[in-house]
């Protein structure tokens, strides 16, 4: 039986370490504190689950098959992770990042539609639509439960054989390799035929890699039930760096930014909300739904980015055996499911990484983010 230690229970590394348990791999799931801990970037409440990416076909594909992998993900834990409440994007330009979603999408069956910005009544109680030039509807887009999602995921890894073993770890010098496909615990080496390193936000203090982590500010306002999912769905403003969703489990309507924020240290960064960032998305609320401007901030959470320059993720061998998984992104969570079995293919050796994901210098592009510009 092949072994393999997976290193961080997030998304990622539960969702792979679930994949390859269920494919006869022995596994140890390796994790410093808990799977769904607040420390985590998997540990927002909400992420969103979205297929466009303006025209990379890769990740839009990727995404359509995670949709169906989060369904059968929900019929094991016998409870709801996925809102299908589907996704507003607005568009500012006629033929921008938006219009070249819908062309892939569209290029690959994947149900979208074109709309008048005056069609937005349809899906919110007040938008301000003026500058807009069109809406891309993505209906089978939405919102999930990400904590819950991550530690269900877990559980069930759990309940297929893994072992999840809660400890902090660092990599294991090789003689003739940079790396052995070892991890010490508790003084103890352990090996393994794998050993993949899937720990976000703490990648980059282990390993040379092309990654930063960034700061990143959540808010949720208090708003009325009209404003609750699947009322309201998904929204996404891509050239203002603004996306949120209705009310989901009653913390509150999401309203915030995916611009980059600062540098930070995941383990002992500050977990307040800088008062800069409720003022912009209070702005932003005064921009686009008028009617919430005023909406007290109900929750708020710190989470991070663990950023590659081009938002390509890192699917690497440093060492023989010893995989890097990592620059999740913010775009990264959705695609847990689906993503954990293209890199176990990778590890069964059924194919080699794409050529995008390895340890190469990046160009910076926004191409696949839901943030269109630097503020």
């Amino acid at each position: 039986m092949k072994s393999v230690i997976v290193v961080g229970a997030g998304i990622w590394g539960s969702s792979l370490a679930l994949r390859l348990a269920e494919t006869g791999w022995r596994v140890t799931l390796v994790e410093q504190h808990r799977p769904g801990h607040v420390r985590q970037s998997s540990a927002g409440e909400t992420r969103l689950l979205r297929c466009s990416h303006g025209d990379d076909a890769w990740y839009t594909r990727l995404a359509w098959q995670a949709r169906d992998g989060w369904r059968r993900l929900e019929e094991r834990a016998g409870e709801e992770l996925y809102h299908e409440a589907g996704m507003v994007w607005f568009a500012r330009t006629t033929d921008g990042w938006e219009h070249r979603s819908a062309q892939v999408l569209k290029n690959l069956d994947i149900p979208c539609e074109l709309l008048d910005p005056s069609d937005g009544g349809r899906f919110f109680p007040d938008l301000r639509a003026d500058d807009l030039r069109f809406l891309l509807w993505e209906p089978h887009a939405g919102v999930l439960r990400a904590r819950r999602a991550t530690q269900v995921t877990a559980a069930l890894a759990v309940a297929s054989g893994v072992r999840l073993v809660r400890a902090r770890v660092v990599p294991v010098a090789g003689d003739a390799a940079p790396y052995q496909a070892a991890v010490e615990i508790d003084g103890e080496v352990r090996h393994a035929d794998r050993v993949v390193w899937a720990c976000g936000a703490w990648l980059p203090a282990l390993f040379d890699v092309p990654v930063s982590v960034t700061k990143q500010d959540t808010l949720h306002f208090a708003v009325p039930s009209a404003w609750s999912v699947p009322e309201t769905p998904a929204w996404v403003d891509h050239g203002a760096s603004a996306y949120g969703h209705g009310d989901v489990d009653g913390v509150g309507m999401k309203a915030t930014s995916d611009a980059e924020g600062e540098p930070y240290e995941p383990e002992h960064g500050s977990r307040e909300v800088d008062a800069a960032g409720v003022e912009r998305a209070r702005a932003y609320l005064l921009r686009r739904f008028p009617s919430l401007a005023r909406a007290p901030v109900l929750f708020s959470q710190v989470c991070q980015y663990a950023l590659t320059p081009d938002a390509e993720w890192i699917v690497n061998e440093v060492s023989p055996g010893v995989w890097l998984f990592g620059g999740d992104s913010g775009h990264g969570f959705k695609h847990g499911p689906a993503l954990a079995g293209y890199v176990a293919g990778v590890l069964d050796g059924d194919h080699a990484p794409e050529p995008r994901f390895g340890l190469h210098e990046r160009t910076p592009s926004r191409g696949l983010r839901t943030s269109g510009q630097v503020l």
